[in-house]
């Protein structure tokens, strides 16, 4: 498809002399053009086809940057990067050196806010709206969220804000369209989804009156009920009394009813509410037909659609967590499975399928997600909370809290551990050994393979009380795991290879990269499997045999396993050389695992130049 007048737009300021036609026709070639660069980078594509004509509204009508637009999440924010003069941008999407896949307030004055977890679009355009009214500086500020994103209590509690807190210019933009990335759940979706099936509503109301008009007594009460049945699908209510004006709901992708409406809207003051309801994938037939699939994929043909690959590919950690909690939930009908709006990225579709009635995907409410698993714990069920490292960031004080103070048996499945690659540093788990091993009553496991996660899920599951078990995203090794449910003793590493005069002591997945360089500098390799308990034994092992030890892990060194390891050689008065590998103290952009991994040292190569520069003099000739 040509691109003559998407060619001309630099700014939003190119947008404002375009009439209706061309504006139509303008939307034509942002969704052609984000479907053909997606396609050829990877990223997210059926929410940024769902956002094509909103995302010109918004820019037609409003004066940004001045004017604050926030994107919830921010994977829909592609046309809107296009928009503000990142078009050429978009070849370098989500790689090394290149754009970012989400809102970034370094990268465009258009980017008013930092996004990629959900829910926090309206608390930040809330904190503008009072800044901006403080400083006595007119502006609008648009908070454009997701229903997915708003079955998150954050998104209530600025709502609830904002409806009491005066002279504040605040647009509430609900971008309705039925998903969040899994199939959308809650009450509030049910709302929604009332409410969008009028037309359903008003075919069978009809029906009804043919059938009744035979029944005069029960053809009144029909009527009596129609009546309240009204009032059933209105949404007004609900955002109305939080303090908002609610409109709508309005085609979001009908330029025709979106501009004028944004434009009314704009004269009005206070807290306002717009719902406007957009289809996933618009546009693209195989987009709209499965936009799970097309969340985010990576290369494909356009013309042909996302295809299995001719070759099998390696299982990968996630396959492996979802075949390990089928086969423990069919032993174990204790077993209760929980994920917060992930049920594909953390491999719960099978799980789902087989167990239905043990399966919860509470939304995008990790939060609750948590303490409602210690509620299944209290009453000697066994819950499995599938969640991404980032994510479990957002339960943490529930964690603390709710789970391991009450020693509850509770098993956390953190997928996306280390790095996550195109993401980037918002969705990249670096933390969660610092800041779970800190946690009493807590057990820490970090498998070095595929055939270990499986090992070390059933130890965990089996431990009674709060333990969790890290592992990245993709695949490993290739380690088949073993069809059984075996356990290990918890708490216990074991030596990997035997070398001469400094010990690695491996958490984690970078094993393969640490037998590389110890095969080049005759080094001692563990697999330590558990941050916490610490196998203090086996580390004090190693620091009487050896003139060094270095941790290696791919977490944050601050707080980190090596900390740990640091912690219990000085508690044990043992003096020994550590030399401590893993995260660095700053955040790690987007880009391709091996290289973000090799940029930091963390590669066999890197591994081997740190090992040298440290203890060349040590080192076995």
């Amino acid at each position: 498809m040509p691109t003559d007048l998407l060619d001309r737009i630099h700014s939003p300021a190119d947008l404002k002399p375009l009439d209706k036609r061309e504006l139509r026709k303008l939307a034509d070639q942002l969704r052609a053009f984000v479907l053909d660069s997606v396609s050829r980078t990877g990223g997210h594509l059926s929410s940024n086809l769902g956002t094509v004509e909103l995302t010109v509204a918004l820019h037609y009508v409003y004066d940004t940057p001045h004017d604050r637009i926030i994107w919830d999440v921010g994977h829909q924010s592609y046309p809107h990067k296009i928009l503000t003069g990142r078009k050429a941008g978009m070849s370098t999407l989500r790689q090394f050196g290149g754009m970012s896949g989400f809102p970034r307030r370094s990268e465009s004055e258009y980017d008013a806010f930092g996004t990629a977890h959900s829910s926090t679009s309206i608390s930040a355009a809330l904190g503008m709206a009072v800044a901006s009214r403080n400083a006595g500086v007119s502006r609008q500020h648009i908070a454009v969220i997701g229903d997915g994103s708003m079955s998150a209590g954050m998104a209530f509690e600025a709502m609830n804000n904002a409806g009491v807190t005066p002279d504040i210019n605040l647009l509430v933009i609900l971008n309705d369209n039925d998903m969040s990335i899994s199939p959308p759940v809650g009450a509030l979706n049910r709302y929604l989804a009332r409410l969008m099936s009028g037309q359903f509503y008003a075919a069978a109301k009809n029906v009804g009156r043919s059938v009744l008009q035979h029944m005069p007594p029960v053809l009144e009460l029909a009527r009596r009920f129609e009546e309240h049945a009204k009032g059933m699908v209105t949404p007004a209510t609900l955002f109305e009394e939080m303090g908002f004006n609610y409109v709508g709901p309005i085609d979001g992708h009908d330029l025709d009813s979106l501009i004028p409406t944004l434009q009314n809207m704009r004269a009005l003051k206070g807290p306002q509410f717009l719902h406007v309801v957009t289809k996933k994938g618009q546009g693209y037939k195989l987009a709209e037909a499965d936009p799970v699939l097309y969340h985010g994929p990576g290369k494909f043909d356009p013309a042909v659609g996302i295809q299995k690959p001719a070759a099998v590919p390696k299982t990968t950690f996630t396959q492996v967590f979802g075949t390990w909690l089928c086969d423990m939930a069919a032993q174990d009908q204790r077993l209760v499975g929980i994920t917060p709006a992930m049920r594909e990225g953390s491999g719960m579709v099978e799980f789902e399928r087989r167990f239905p009635k043990r399966y919860f995907d509470v939304g995008i409410a990790e939060q609750h997600a948590v303490t409602f698993a210690a509620g299944i714990a209290c009453e000697g069920q066994k819950p499995v909370v599938a969640i991404y490292s980032t994510f479990l960031q957002r339960g943490y004080d529930q964690l603390v809290h709710d789970v391991a103070l009450q020693n509850l048996d509770v098993t956390f499945a953190l997928d996306r551990a280390g790095l996550v690659g195109a993401d980037g540093a918002t969705h990249a788990g670096n933390y969660d050994m610092a800041f779970m091993r800190c946690i009493p009553n807590m057990v820490v496991a970090t498998p070095s393979d595929e055939s270990e996660l499986r090992l070390l899920l059933s130890t965990c599951y089996q431990y009674p009380g709060p333990a969790a078990v890290r592992y990245p995203r993709g695949a490993g090794v290739g380690a088949i795991p073993q069809t059984d449910l075996a356990t290990v003793e918890v708490g216990r590493g074991l030596v990997r290879r035997q070398g001469k005069n400094i010990a690695v002591l491996v958490f984690g997945t970078l094993l393969p990269a640490a037998l590389k360089a110890a095969e080049a500098l005759n080094l001692t390799v563990a697999d330590m499997r558990f941050v916490k308990p610490l196998d203090v034994e086996l580390v004090l092992e190693l620091a009487a045999t050896h003139a060094g030890i270095v941790t290696l892990e791919e977490g944050s060194i601050m707080g980190g396993a090596g900390s740990a390891v640091a912690e219990a050689l000085a508690a044990s008065g043992v003096v020994c050389p550590l030399l401590q590998l893993g995260l660095p103290d700053r955040f790690i952009d987007h880009g391709e695992q091996g290289a973000l991994l090799a940029s930091i040292g963390l590669d066999a190569a890197g591994i081997e130049r740190s090992v040298r520069a440290r203890f060349d003099d040590k080192l076995a000739v």
